[in-house]
């Protein structure tokens, strides 16, 4: 399949871009972040986005989504990586709306889809329960009790966890950490009696929350999918967030690389424009090339999870984990041409540098990725 985008998929990219360039650039994160915005996006501007028709991409027709693919949400993550927009796109649009629509049961998709469509539900997945994506170590306990389970136990970094509406919650059902039986995901409601959220405020001035349940009851109706067989659901969840991811690293990267070429054609050193000196010209030369082959990567992922979902699991690793190392050298690099300015606050690169460390880490980081892959090959 081509790496390309169809006439739709390119039109799809100017809309994003339009709206999210002119009312969502690198200042407006800014703002936020020096007000201390409690809810770290603006609200506003996720109802214009669901307006647009953007929150409901991968949500199915007939709960009034768009029913469109992984590209589509690739080519929109890609452009909000470009102003580092905050938004709950990514745990809402693309990691909820995934988990729902392909766990859900009827009643469950009939409930939640359509308010993800129309912008009027925040969800997210709480999985990770330390500073490293490690799913597989989940330790949360989910003790039977009942017609129900007992939930017992804390998440950490749940991205966008303290203004979420509904959780997405993997917790142990049986077996022990490190085993993929066992595991189990839960449907739960952030306002219910105990559940406790603390917002985590991030390096990149995006928000997180940690959340601590303290023998939290749902009923067998909150369980999404099967019980103790969560971990092939949560499988494929996490690779759509994680090829959405990749696509954010793309975007910035990019951003970063074109801000970057711009400042050395202006800025001058020894009587003469920097950009003429050609250890620059050829550093410039090969983060090109490095960002192209990311791109490819990232759409190549998105590509097999439309294609058949369930044997994504390689593109998606290489992906990630190409996205990941290009974008760290993108913005390493942009600082570096910057020279001194570049550590300052005054310039947005560095927003760029602090935005692409944290994704790096968000759902897995090379090192990650890279043991998976190895181990898929027989490494």
């Amino acid at each position: 399949m081509a790496l390309l985008l169809t006439e739709e998929q390119s039109m799809l990219r100017d809309s994003a871009r339009g709206l999210i360039s002119d009312k969502a650039p690198v200042a407006h994160l800014r703002k936020l972040r020096d007000s201390n915005d409690a809810t770290g996006f603006s609200r506003d501007l996720w109802k214009t986005f669901a307006d647009m028709g953007f929150s409901g991409l991968l949500v199915p027709e007939e709960f009034g989504g768009s029913g469109l693919g992984y590209v589509e949400a690739g080519v929109v993550m890609e452009e909000i990586g470009r102003t580092l927009m905050p938004s709950p796109f990514l745990s809402t649009s693309v990691v909820a709306a995934t988990a729902l629509s392909r766990g859900g049961s009827a009643a469950q998709k009939s409930e939640h889809l359509a308010k993800i469509a129309t912008g009027g539900l925040i969800a997210t997945l709480a999985v990770d329960e330390g500073a490293k994506h490690r799913p597989l170590k989940t330790a949360m306990q989910a003790t039977r009790a009942g017609n129900g389970f007992r939930l017992k136990g804390a998440k950490a970094l749940v991205v966008d966890g303290h203004v979420a509406d509904l959780l997405i919650v993997a917790a142990r059902s049986a077996g022990k950490a490190g085993e993929r039986e066992g595991l189990t995901l839960f449907l739960v409601n952030p306002k219910a009696k105990g559940v406790a959220i603390e917002r985590t405020a991030m390096v990149d001035a995006h928000n997180a929350a940690r959340i601590v349940f303290d023998d939290f009851e749902v009923t067998a109706d909150h369980v999404l999918g099967e019980v103790d067989q969560g971990g092939a659901l949560l499988d494929g969840v996490l690779n759509a967030g994680r090829a959405a991811v990749a696509s954010e690293l793309v975007g910035l990267g990019e951003e970063a690389f074109t801000r970057t070429v711009a400042y050395i054609k202006e800025r001058k050193q020894f009587g003469k424009l920097i950009g003429e000196f050609q250890a620059l010209q050829h550093r410039a030369a090969h983060l090109y090339t490095e960002i192209e082959m990311a791109k490819a990567a990232a759409m190549k992922a998105q590509q097999a999870l439309d294609a058949d979902f369930a044997h994504a699991d390689a593109a998606v690793a290489v992906a990630k984990a190409k996205a990941g190392s290009v974008a760290t050298l993108a913005v390493q690099e942009a600082v570096q041409m910057h020279g001194g300015v570049g550590m300052t606050d005054a310039f947005d690169i560095g927003f760029f540098m602090k935005r692409a460390r944290v994704c790096q880490e968000l759902f897995g980081d090379f090192a990650f990725h890279a043991e998976r892959l190895a181990e898929m090959k027989g490494y």
